[in-house]
C-alpha cells in the first residue's frame, strides 16, 4: 500500500477544510424577526399564513403574521462585508418570495454580498393596530438585525443596504424616508439604509400614478391627504436620504415608470447621489430580468455597486 507524502495530505487536509468552510458559508437560515413580542399585533387565530409551494420551492407568501429573514451568506472567500436587505414585491398582497426575494439573494452572494430576505407582515386590520406602519416597522427592525449582527455575519455596519421591488420598492424607499420614524420601541441601532436599489417601485401614494392595489391595501380605502402626502416617499426625500439605484420599464402599465422619475429629480433636487435606468421594453415583474433591454439591469447595478466602492 502506497502511503502519501506529508505535503500532499496537507493538501489534501486544507482543500477539505476549505471545501467545509465554504460549505457552512453559504448555508441558509431563517430566524424570527421579532424573536419576542411583535409590535403593533392583534391576535386572531382565523388569519392564516398561505404558502404558494411548486416543484418543492416556496414560490408566494400571503397573510403573514410572523415575519422572518432568510439569511443567505456568500462564501467566506468571496464576501466584501456588503450586505442588502431584500423586500419581495406583490401589491402589498403578497409577497413574491422566490422571484423578488430568494434568486436575488443568490445574484447577490454571486458579488461576496450578504442578502437578507424580510418576509414582512402586510398591512392588514385583522392583524394590526395601525396598518399603515406593519411594514415600515418590520423594515425597520431587519435593518437593525443585520446592524447588530454585524461582526458575527463579517459585514461592514456602514454598508448595508434596502433593496425592493414594486410594493417592495415601496417599503425599501419608505425605510429610506422614514428610518427615523417611531414607529416602535428600540435599541439605539440605527435603522438607516447605507444605499437604495429600488426595482420597477411604487414610490407615490398619489392617484394619477400611484399602484391602486398597493395604495387601497396600505391606506385604505379613503385615506386622509396628510397619509397620502406621508408614504409618497418623493415628497419625503432630503439631503440625508440614501444613494440609489433604480430600475424601471417604460411600458410597465402595472406601476407607473412617472414613480421612479419623480423620486430621481427629488433626489437630483437634494444633491442625493442617484442612477435611474429606464428601458423601454421590461414590463412589469420581470425580477432579474429575463427578456427585451430590461435584461442586462444587473450588469448595470453590478458596475454601480463597484462604482460606490460596495463590492471589490
Amino acid at each position: 500500500m502506497k502511503i502519501l507524502s506529508f505535503k500532499p495530505r496537507l493538501i489534501i487536509i486544507c482543500c477539505l477544510i476549505l471545501g467545509l468552510i465554504r460549505s457552512l458559508n453559504a448555508q441558509n437560515a431563517t430566524v424570527n424577526l421579532w424573536p419576542n413580542q411583535i409590535p403593533n399585533a392583534k391576535m386572531n387565530k382565523d388569519y392564516q399564513e398561505i404558502d404558494i409551494v411548486k416543484e418543492g420551492q416556496l414560490r408566494s407568501v400571503s397573510k403573514v403574521t410572523v415575519p422572518t429573514v432568510s439569511i443567505f451568506l456568500p462564501d467566506m472567500v468571496k464576501s466584501n462585508g456588503t450586505a442588502v436587505v431584500i423586500c419581495p414585491g406583490g401589491g402589498y398582497s403578497h409577497l413574491a418570495i422566490d422571484k423578488e426575494g430568494f434568486k436575488v439573494a443568490n445574484w447577490l452572494n454571486s458579488l461576496g454580498i450578504s442578502a437578507f430576505v424580510l418576509k414582512y407582515r402586510l398591512p392588514s386590520d385583522a392583524i394590526m393596530e395601525d396598518k399603515t406602519i406593519g411594514p415600515l416597522q418590520d423594515a425597520q427592525e431587519a435593518l437593525r438585525m443585520v446592524r447588530r449582527n454585524a461582526e458575527k455575519w463579517h459585514i461592514n455596519p456602514e454598508r448595508i443596504g434596502i433593496m425592493g421591488f414594486s410594493a417592495g420598492g415601496h417599503l425599501a424607499s419608505t425605510l429610506s424616508t422614514h428610518y427615523d420614524d417611531e414607529v416602535y420601541d428600540h435599541d439605539s441601532t440605527r435603522a438607516k439604509p447605507n444605499f437604495s436599489i429600488l426595482m420597477y417601485p411604487v414610490i407615490s401614494m398619489e392617484e394619477t400614478i400611484t399602484h391602486e392595489g398597493s395604495r387601497t391595501n396600505l391606506l385604505g380605502d379613503t385615506p386622509s391627504k396628510e397619509m397620502v402626502v406621508h408614504f409618497s416617499n418623493e415628497q419625503q426625500v432630503d439631503s440625508l436620504t440614501p444613494p440609489t439605484f433604480l430600475v424601471h420599464a417604460t411600458d410597465d402599465t402595472g406601476v407607473p415608470v412617472e414613480n421612479s422619475i419623480n423620486y430621481y429629480l427629488a433626489l437630483k433636487n437634494n444633491a442625493v447621489s442617484a442612477e435611474m435606468h429606464i428601458y423601454e421594453k421590461g414590463g412589469h415583474g420581470f425580477g432579474l430580468g429575463v427578456k427585451d433591454t430590461s435584461q442586462y439591469w444587473t450588469e448595470q447595478c453590478e458596475h454601480w455597486l463597484r462604482v460606490n466602492l460596495l463590492i471589490n
